[in-house]
């Protein structure tokens, strides 16, 4: 089972990884994605799906139209490990390469 980032880890962490921030209230880290459209809203789904199921890691998110809101956290961690940021940085290059 992956260990959940102490506080200051996380915050380091997120200081890697533009447009995450925590989410108030949990311990999660979340990132609103806008897209031109959604088809790309859509592709980069996809992909981010695929990414995820190989490292057995699922996002919650939502989308309406060309926005893709994400909240990621460890759940059985009951918290925000390395798993969810490694998500978030690979989530961010697939945005990018949208774009």
């Amino acid at each position: 089972m992956a260990e959940r980032l102490a506080a200051d880890a996380r915050k380091q962490a997120l200081g890697g990884i533009p447009g995450w921030t925590e989410v108030g209230g949990r311990d999660a880290i979340a990132k609103t994605f806008v897209f031109k459209d959604f088809n790309e809203a859509f592709g980069f789904m996809t992909r981010a799906a695929l990414v995820a199921e190989k490292m057995d890691h699922h996002p919650e998110w939502r989308n309406v139209y060309k926005t893709v809101e994400v909240v990621l956290s460890t759940h059985d961690a009951g918290g925000v490990t390395a798993l969810d940021i490694e998500l978030a940085k690979a989530m961010n290059a697939m945005a990018r390469s949208t774009a």
